[in-house]
């Protein structure tokens, strides 16, 4: 008799040997429950946690946030008057900002995407450095050795292997060190991020990967990036614990964080830890949020804001008054005005430079470069041709040296 044509393959006759077994050995190779983030992102403020909060602690969060939010706004300012040619603000995220920059040790590296320059001025950067990049005038405007900050990143994600290179490289040699990778909720959809997050954790490479969800990317929401519960989530197919902070809430990311680095430095591998917080101004200031955005929803977040937030704990244990926050917020002015004279200066320019640090030693295409170069700009100081802001290149090049290779 014809089988029907709905009989399954287990019901043919001899198919028992074909169905599918477990391998006898078989099992999860990572127990997956440690591995998942809390269904809601840890908080400290407004929770009974706060009490326990190390007032010191709070106050140089509330300093250093203050300080950051003027530091965007002078940033965003300076793109108007042209001194800037595009500046990534992070108002809304400085408290993410800030405690990456608090729980790094002097020894420890901070890998900053684009959007991070206050990440990079909190741990210890010239603002004026910080900012070279986005005003055209130099590759990366500071030794990324001295201050262990690496190359403010605009490719999106490709800073997430380096540090891992770089952690993986230091536990090989036995070096305390823990790299801090910085990343946006957009960088989670690159290939990087997955080349990265698999390496570091086959490896157990001292790392931590900082996701910043904002809500967009640039005009993309979340939803339209991933299904995942949570951008955490993801770390579990990886194998490496996942954490949801909250990332308006200073003291709940500077201790999530510290947990993460101290994790990694003891030898226990990456942890993926994404700060969910939103980004109150436009992408940079060449992009139109209103076109993807209601204003209602920022509204909603500015209710949420991280400074708003962190007085209202202080003021409430009575660490901080009047004086204080006057005094906070002067010490912030005096920053931006800095910044802002420093940054209306004109700055003195090599064409040469152009050849710096590109390579420890030049090859031979950049040094035919160079020498086209700078016969080009020999002939146009013999004719007056040279234009205002520039300099001989035979002038003193200052540390970087006559040729201007790395040092």
């Amino acid at each position: 008799m014809r089988k029907s044509s709905s009989t399954t393959v287990q019901e043919l006759p001899g198919s028992a040997a074909y169905r599918p077994t477990p391998p006898p050995a078989w099992r999860p190779r990572t127990d997956p429950a440690p591995l998942l983030p809390d269904p809601e992102p840890f908080r400290v403020l407004g929770t009974d946690a706060a009490a326990a909060a190390d007032p010191e602690l709070l106050l140089t969060l509330y300093a250093q946030l203050v300080r950051g939010r003027r530091y965007n706004a002078q940033a965003t300012a300076l793109t108007k008057q042209g001194r800037l040619a595009v500046y990534p603000s992070s108002t809304g995220q400085e408290a993410c900002e800030v405690a990456a920059a608090l729980v790094l040790r002097e020894q420890d590296w901070l890998f900053p995407s684009y959007r991070d320059t206050l990440a990079a001025v909190a741990r210890g950067l010239d603002p004026v450095q910080a900012l070279t990049l986005l005003r055209g005038d130099w590759h990366t405007g500071y030794d990324p050795h001295e201050h262990r900050i690496a190359p403010l990143c605009t490719p999106l994600a490709t800073q997430l292997p380096h540090a891992v290179g770089l952690a993986h490289a230091a536990r090989l040699k036995g070096d305390d060190v823990v790299a801090l990778a910085l990343v946006g909720d957009g960088g989670t959809s690159e290939g990087d991020f997955h080349e990265a997050l698999n390496f570091a954790a086959v490896w157990r490479a001292p790392v931590v990967f900082f996701v910043q969800n904002n809500g967009f990317a640039i005009s993309v929401p979340l939803a339209k990036q991933t299904a995942a519960p949570s951008l955490a989530h993801k770390a579990v197919g990886y194998g490496m614990p996942g954490r949801l902070v909250d990332g308006n809430d200073a003291p709940a990311v500077h201790q999530v964080l510290s947990e993460a680095m101290e994790r990694a430095r003891s030898g226990g591998g990456p942890t993926l830890v994404e700060a969910v917080t939103y980004r109150m101004d436009a992408h940079t200031n060449a992009d139109d949020a209103t076109r993807y955005r209601g204003d209602a929803d920022v509204e909603a977040w500015r209710e949420h804001d991280p400074i708003l937030l962190l007085e209202r704990e202080l003021t409430a244990r009575g660490l901080l008054d009047d004086g204080h926050r006057r005094t906070v917020a002067e010490g912030a002015e005096a920053m931006a005005a800095r910044l802002r004279e420093r940054m209306n200066a004109d700055p003195v320019l090599d064409p040469m430079d152009l050849f710096a640090e590109v390579y420890a030693e030049r090859t031979g295409q950049l040094r035919e470069q160079a020498d086209l170069l700078r016969a080009e700009l020999e002939a146009s100081e013999e004719t007056g041709d040279a234009g205002e802001g520039s300099h001989s290149p035979h002038s003193p090049r200052g540390p970087r040296g006559e040729e201007g290779d790395a040092r």
